[in-house]
């Protein structure tokens, strides 16, 4: 799956999980198949699933996923994305729980391509701040500076998908908790030290 420079799962070579045609894997290399789970999502698990455990941790993510500036997906990106679909907090995805996981990644870049309109794997201040409002956020111009610069350790001025999925989910987190606190609907919340902290750690990543 791929999408300017973006390699999301890299593109399979071949026959499931990623072996050149004619190769036959061992009885017992793959998880059973499951004619619930559609056959391009089995074959990206089938390739993820480097141990053929059957699961798949953030270390056999981050191999699997590249940004689109030639660069695995960050280890904060993938243990993210791991625990939102981690439904026993195992530390691992299943086949289903990866399903929800690959759908939500491409809802997540067809987001991301909206704004990156030359396809050059990151999108910049002006692009994101269009994002963001069309998300329904009215932010200033310097609180977008200070997203990017806390979401882009290396300064360019520019975040990619993951830093994009990363700072997105983490804004509708706290978003969700302020809604929560805001009774009166009228963006404004008085919060004490202690529910200030809950908030602080509960949605950080």
């Amino acid at each position: 799956m791929s999408y300017g420079g973006y390699n999301m799962y890299g593109d399979p070579q071949g026959g499931a999980g990623g072996y050149a045609q004619g190769y036959t894997a061992p009885p017992g290399a793959y998880p059973p198949q499951n004619s619930e789970i559609a056959p391009e999502v089995q074959q990206w698990f089938n390739m993820v699933d480097g141990d053929r455990s059957g699961k798949i941790n953030c270390t056999e993510l981050q191999a699997a996923l590249a940004n689109g500036k030639g660069q695995s997906f960050s280890e904060t990106a993938c243990k993210l994305m791991i625990s939102m679909f981690d439904n026993d907090a195992s530390g691992t995805i299943d086949i289903n729980e990866f399903e929800k996981l690959f759908n939500y990644i491409n809802q997540w870049l067809t987001v991301f391509k909206t704004y990156d309109r030359d396809s050059s794997g990151h999108i910049d201040e002006a692009e994101l701040y269009q994002a963001l409002t069309q998300m329904g956020f009215r932010f200033s111009q310097e609180f977008i500076q200070f997203l990017i610069k806390k979401n882009d350790p290396q300064n360019h001025k520019e975040v990619s998908v993951d830093q994009f999925i990363v700072l997105c989910v983490q804004i509708q987190r706290f978003t969700e908790a302020f809604r929560q606190r805001d009774t009166q609907q009228n963006g404004t919340i008085t919060i004490g030290f202690e529910d200030f902290l809950t908030i602080a750690i509960g949605c950080s990543i």
